[in-house]
């Protein structure tokens, strides 16, 4: 079973910053693909950032320049600088770990999703 437990998440004024964390646990080999998605009010779950293995990242055009996302293989966690936050940016965030289990099977896990708010 995987895990994903997400932290850091809150209520920031419009131009602040915010920094999410995820942790993965459980039993696995690796973790091939950390994301961040996000999804507000009456809209469709949307990918924020993603990181493989390797450290190949994957931004919205929305977060650009804005978001930054890193990890820690050694530590199993990712990790998501926001910075100049948007009202728009407000959603509940989740993390998403795809585990590889053995050589043949992957697993994706979710976490429970982090609220953030930007409002003045």
């Amino acid at each position: 079973q995987v895990q994903l437990v997400e932290s850091g998440g809150g209520l920031v004024q419009p131009g602040g910053s915010l920094r999410l964390s995820c942790v993965v646990s459980g039993s696995f080999f690796s973790i091939d693909v950390m994301g961040w998605y996000r999804q507000a009010p009456g809209k469709q779950r949307e990918l924020v950032a993603d990181v493989s293995s390797g450290g190949n990242t994957n931004y919205a055009e929305s977060v650009k320049g804005r978001f930054t996302i890193s990890r820690d293989n050694a530590k199993n966690t990712a990790t998501l600088q926001m910075n100049n936050l948007k009202p728009e940016d407000t959603a509940l965030y989740y993390c998403r770990a795809v585990a590889r289990l053995n050589l043949m099977n992957t697993y994706a896990a979710w976490g429970q999703g982090t609220q953030v708010t930007v409002s003045s």
